[in-house]
């Protein structure tokens, strides 16, 4: 049976308990939230962090709070709360949709939306939608905190801008505007539940003219990227079937696509069209 490397164990109390750990071991250190992504790693040792440091009982980071501009997520806030949130299911339905696929119930009861974003894994669901959102990422450091747009944080593979004495500690969701729309749809791996081929979309209509799109693929690529050639065959463009296959026909453009035993890089790219189309079109209903 697999194992982890020997690591010490740090339970903290508090945020700037979690910081000063960060900082004093750096990139020894790993923040242990539900774990479902680090603890697999770990006893694969594909990741020997020398110290662990849970943070899964801080409760301040647990909330869904509606503000002035939109809705306010802490980092520690499960895929279930997630799921069940009235505020969510009626401003941003992607994010019950999208937590409703992750993994099983187990996993939804532990995984949280920090950890997922910080992971970074490009077959996430979590990591698309956020980014589909336009969200911004509130980061906490010894040196206070800082607010990194989703489009700087995902940076690659694994990789986001957060540096290693820094923690995350809130997702802020902007208002929708009028006349918006969000879906999300996947392909999954029956086994792990990973998307194969996924898309995130956020569709905003007027007079039945696509005023703005914010079409994001996961799992087809080696990172979650935007599909910007879909969008902008989207914005300013009448909606209508012919509008919509042309869109969805560019979703598979500038990805570097993955292949390997779940599909193809042919596959892949075929069902990147099928599926953006599918999650538009879903989008667009919700309008």
């Amino acid at each position: 049976m697999s194992v982890p490397a020997v690591f010490d164990y740090h339970a903290v109390n508090s945020v700037d308990e979690a910081i000063a750990l960060l900082q004093q071991y750096g990139d020894e250190a790993k923040i242990l939230s539900g774990g479902h992504s680090l603890i697999p790693a770990m006893k694969l040792r594909l990741s020997q962090p020398g110290h662990l440091i849970d943070i899964s009982k801080l409760n301040e980071l647990s909330y869904i709070r509606k503000q002035k501009n939109g809705i306010a997520i802490g980092a520690a806030t499960t895929y279930s709360a997630l799921e069940r949130s009235e505020l969510l299911q009626q401003l941003f339905p992607i994010i019950p949709e999208g937590t409703s696929v992750i993994g099983d119930q187990q996993v939804r009861n532990r995984g949280t939306i920090g950890g997922s974003i910080v992971h970074n894994d490009p077959a996430a669901d979590m990591p698309g939608i956020v980014l589909a959102l336009k969200a911004e990422i509130i980061v906490q450091g010894p040196k206070g905190k800082r607010t990194i747009a989703a489009d700087d944080f995902f940076v690659d593979t694994f990789t986001t801008a957060l540096t290693p004495d820094e923690l995350v500690v809130e997702i802020l969701l902007p208002q929708p505007s009028a006349h918006t729309g969000s879906a999300y749809e996947k392909i999954a791996n029956k086994a792990s539940h990973y998307a194969v081929a996924g898309c995130a979309a956020v569709i905003s209509v007027k007079n039945d003219t696509c005023t703005a799109a914010s079409i994001v693929i996961t799992g087809a690529s080696v990172r979650t990227t935007r599909a910007t050639t879909v969008e902008q065959a989207l914005i300013g463009k009448h909606i209508d079937e012919q509008t919509l296959a042309d869109a969805a026909s560019h979703a598979s453009n500038g990805l570097e696509m993955i292949s390997d035993i779940h599909g193809s890089d042919e596959y892949r790219r075929q069902i990147c069209a099928v599926i953006a189309r599918r999650t538009i079109s879903k989008a667009l209903k919700r309008v």
